[in-house]
């Protein structure tokens, strides 16, 4: 403590400081004398340490309370913001009428978050032309960048197809659900839609790498790097795969994390760790162990601490889930 004083003392003189000083914390108690009913009074002093959480999928098949419950899991937890990995809605419509509900809806609950939250689209939010251009008049850029506390996040666009491959897509994919849906005959597994490489991996075009490689260039020494995206464009071998942003990202340490999957995964892969979420009210495999609702925080200290909590498991004061 004295140390600590003299150092404040030193600022506070003028001669600098290169460091923030740290704050004690505060301990107070009312036992003066005997044992104490404790084990120490050695606190951890405050560090430049923050913690943020994310959210997987809602959609492919939302059920119904499961993000709200979230919403208030979330505020009771108090991160300094939520990221989210797409599927916010169910989508896949050209009416801009239903697209509005859908969103609104979404929003709603969203609004009562006590912290901000980031948006990033999935297949479910950016199934075509219309929708891109919704998502733009709406939020704006589908893929972006920000810093905090010197810890970088790329939020990455796994739509990102050009204009008339999108409408292809957009094509299969309807007449894949009609299938599944009985509205007409025929095999999914034997569709157009199904064979297509983006219906799994997505894809990231040539802006969107140029974009992220002057991001990338522009701040060569941060703490940290995330890399957040919706479906696992980094599975991709071929020109619209990760291969070429993974090769610039090589130079720095960075975390990978990806949703659409619907079932938990962790790996490790060029000595980075890549994070395959679960879900947070998206539809899941009854036989799948690792389809399971949570929320993953991210306390960044020196290096991150990621903690993936079961919703099931976040209970309120009563014994009960919010």
């Amino acid at each position: 403590m004295k140390n600590l004083a003299l150092v404040a003392l030193i600022c506070l003189l003028g001669f600098g400081c290169s460091q923030p000083i740290p704050v004690q914390p505060k301990f107070e108690h009312d036992i003066t004398e005997g044992p104490k009913p404790w084990t120490s009074e050695n606190f951890e002093l405050e560090e430049q340490d923050f913690t943020f959480a994310i959210i997987s999928d809602l959609n492919g098949g939302e059920r119904e309370g499961v993000y709200s419950q979230a919403v208030d899991q979330l505020n009771r937890l108090d991160p300094t913001f939520v990221l989210s990995v797409g599927d916010l809605i169910d989508g896949g419509t050209e009416d801009s009428l239903q697209l509005k509900k859908e969103w609104d809806f979404f929003d709603q609950r969203t609004a009562k978050l006590q912290m901000p939250f980031f948006y990033l689209g999935g297949n479910h939010d950016l199934t075509n032309l219309k929708m891109r251009d919704f998502w733009k008049k709406r939020y704006g850029p589908r893929y972006y960048h920000f810093v905090y506390e010197n810890v970088l996040f790329l939020m990455m666009d796994s739509e990102d197809y050009e204009d008339q491959r999108m409408e292809e897509i957009y094509q299969a994919r309807d007449k894949a659900l009609k299938i599944i849906s009985g509205e007409i005959e025929g095999i999914y597994e034997e569709s157009d839609y199904f064979k297509m490489p983006e219906r799994s991996l997505g894809a990231m075009g040539t802006d969107q790498f140029e974009y992220f490689k002057s991001v990338l260039e522009k701040y060569p020494n941060v703490r940290w790097t995330f890399v957040l995206m919706h479906k696992p464009v980094w599975m991709r071998e071929d020109e619209k795969g990760l291969g070429k942003l993974e090769e610039i990202l090589a130079q720095r340490p960075y975390t990978l994390i990806n949703g659409h999957v619907h079932s938990f995964s962790h790996r490790i892969r060029k000595g980075r760790d890549y994070l395959i979420l679960g879900t947070t009210g998206g539809s899941q495999n009854k036989n799948d162990s690792m389809a399971f609702d949570h929320i993953s925080l991210v306390r960044m200290a020196k290096e991150p601490v990621i903690t993936h909590l079961k919703m099931e498991g976040i209970l309120d004061e009563t014994g009960n889930t919010p």
